[in-house]
């Protein structure tokens, strides 16, 4: 395939991959840097790609394979190494105290919101965050799925807006 050809297959291919990587960065200006560092990393290794095989799966684990490097690298980056030779960072913390009382306070609002809730929705929506299956609890309450995940659905809404005043620390 001669690089014409290659920059042409390409660039048809090209358009899919930005919902693709959009769906990893979870931001645009993010997903538009790994679709640019693909594509750069697609024509620097074009000789790499072998005729007759699938440039769409190639194109789309070059740019898993980036989003990985990048993030393992931004990991490694925020990693903090106390190099002192004494230590001093990670010794001070062992004298130091948290104040539970905002954490109680907001574990005491959250359980008063979920016993407040109507029986119908609290029971499917406690069963879910037990980890309970759908198909598991429309089966052991004896309704159907959909009304399962309706419940659900609902129930975290209410919870949501009576817990709006913990958005702002949630965030």
């Amino acid at each position: 395939m001669t690089a014409l050809e290659f920059t042409h297959h390409i660039g048809k291919v090209s358009k899919s991959l930005r919902p693709f990587a959009l769906r990893l960065t979870k931001d645009v200006e993010d997903a538009n840097d790994l679709l640019q560092d693909t594509l750069l990393k697609a024509f620097t290794n074009r000789d790499k790609y072998t005729d007759g095989t699938n440039l769409k799966a190639w194109l789309y684990t070059i740019m898993k394979n980036t989003f990985i490097t990048n993030y393992q690298r931004m990991v490694r980056k925020n990693t903090f190494i106390d190099t002192t030779d004494n230590l001093h960072y990670i010794n001070t913390m062992d004298n130091s105290t948290d104040n539970g009382a905002y954490s109680t306070f907001a574990q005491e609002d959250i359980s008063r919101a979920v016993n407040n809730l109507d029986e119908t929705y609290r029971a499917p929506f406690m069963m879910h965050f037990r980890g309970f299956k759908y198909h598991e609890i429309a089966s052991k309450l004896d309704i159907p799925i959909g009304t399962v995940k309706n419940r659900i659905h609902i129930a975290r809404k209410e919870l949501k807006d009576k817990l709006k005043v913990y958005a702002y620390y949630a965030a």
